[in-house]
């Protein structure tokens, strides 16, 4: 009897929530999450999605239907050639009221082809073999970007609004060394390899999203861990260059003709452009093993709003809860975005949501309860019940163009 009370408060909570935490008329929000919904072979994630009563899948989607992002960037859910993992999530779960929430529809998508798991040919992690079977770690470290098969810890962008296909732009295939400045560790790689090696681990996409009279560039990635390497730090230096792209992208246009989008064009994002910078970049400005100056540097972009910074109660709370290396960090843990409930990282800010400076900030949050909120279920302690990372959303207001209505 007493489970049944808790459920129904669960779904009451929910419901009554759900309502209040919607933007107001004429403000739009832009949300990331990092999903988790990747499977340890191809084609395993698009066979669970089938299955409605899958527990993971049901809760990622009554988070969203909880916040219900008007534009919203996933990470890490596998990429396939049709789109049909994304579609079998909208259509099986986010399509479906969930724990009591209202369904959520998002007629624009676009999934982004994904470098992960897609062979180098190369030797990338120097342990003597470049021929290692898919499934192997040795072939994800010999990837263009780790992942265990092609399309592995994917990304795609949803959305209420119309899409620009036509208009969209992607970095997968742009070369780490043709970055200005590119921070390839000397003597790594050989030469054959370092000609070839891809920045992004994943992608480097501006999608345009039509709102009202207004064009907003959603510019998502989800660069590599800093982390899983050696003292030459590959990944790091990789980290720090994959989120420095975005400033580049942003920067005069003298430094952003050296950046050539999969589609021969060149250059970056024009100035006055409307965006909104999104993804795990997974880096924290002031903890954790990743070369902050690139984070802190793109969040002091004179085209970025950097701050204030979205916050929860949860996240401060599970600082103090789990303590060791967490309180001895500089950032505020209201401020963290993953829980990484370990000795050595402890919980960082690595997700971010960055509107640019036309676009004023109403409102923001980490999706992350305190533990005695009914809501807390939806993000768990370790074992998670979806994923280490929370959902982080930002509300702006549209500021109509001359002779332009609101959206």
């Amino acid at each position: 009897m007493r489970t049944a009370c808790v459920a129904c408060l669960v779904t009451l909570t929910l419901a009554l929530t759900a309502a209040a935490d919607t933007p107001a008329a004429g403000e739009i929000r832009f949300a990331t999450f990092n999903v988790s919904l990747h499977g340890s072979r191809e084609g395993e994630i698009l066979e669970r999605l089938a299955d409605p009563t899958w527990e993971m899948a049901r809760l990622a989607a009554a988070t969203i239907q909880h916040v219900r992002p008007d534009v919203l960037v996933l990470n890490e859910i596998d990429w396939d050639a049709g789109g049909d993992a994304l579609r079998r999530f909208l259509d099986h779960f986010l399509a479906v009221g969930q724990e009591g929430l209202e369904p959520l529809s998002y007629p624009y998508r676009y999934v982004a082809e994904s470098n992960t798991g897609v062979a180098s040919g190369f030797d990338l992690d120097r342990d003597g073999r470049s021929d290692h079977p898919p499934g192997e770690r040795g072939y994800g470290n010999d990837a263009f970007g780790y992942g265990l098969f092609p399309g592995q810890y994917a990304m795609a962008v949803l959305s209420r609004f119309p899409i620009l296909e036509k208009d969209v732009r992607t970095f997968r295939l742009l070369r780490w060394r043709d970055l200005p400045g590119a921070l390839i560790p000397v003597g790594w790689y050989g030469e054959a390899a370092a000609q070839a090696l891809r920045l992004s681990s994943k992608n480097h996409i501006d999608v345009p999203v039509a709102v009202g009279g207004r064009i907003v560039h959603v510019l998502a990635s989800h660069p590599t861990p800093p982390s899983f390497d050696g003292p030459e730090d590959r990944n790091g230096r990789r980290n720090h260059d994959e989120i420095r792209f975005w400033s580049l992208y942003l920067d005069a246009q003298d430094e952003a003709d050296r950046l050539v989008d999969d589609q021969g064009r060149r250059g970056g994002l024009p100035p006055g452009a409307a965006f909104v910078v999104m993804g795990d970049l997974n880096s924290d400005p002031l903890d954790g093993s990743s070369r902050g100056e690139a984070i802190r540097s793109l969040l002091g972009h004179p085209r970025v709003q950097g701050g204030p910074a979205p916050r929860s109660a949860g996240g401060a709370e599970q600082a103090r809860l789990q303590g060791g290396v967490n309180l001895g960090h500089r950032g505020d843990p209201a401020e963290d975005t993953a829980d990484f409930d370990d000795d050595d990282a402890g919980n960082l800010r690595t997700d971010y949501v960055l509107p640019s400076i036309d676009l004023p900030i109403v409102a923001s949050g980490v999706f992350w309860p305190a533990v005695d909120d009914p809501l807390f279920r939806l993000v768990g302690s370790y074992p998670f019940p979806v994923s280490d990372h929370r959902l982080v959303w930002v509300d702006v207001r549209l500021q109509p163009l001359a002779n332009e209505a609101p959206p």
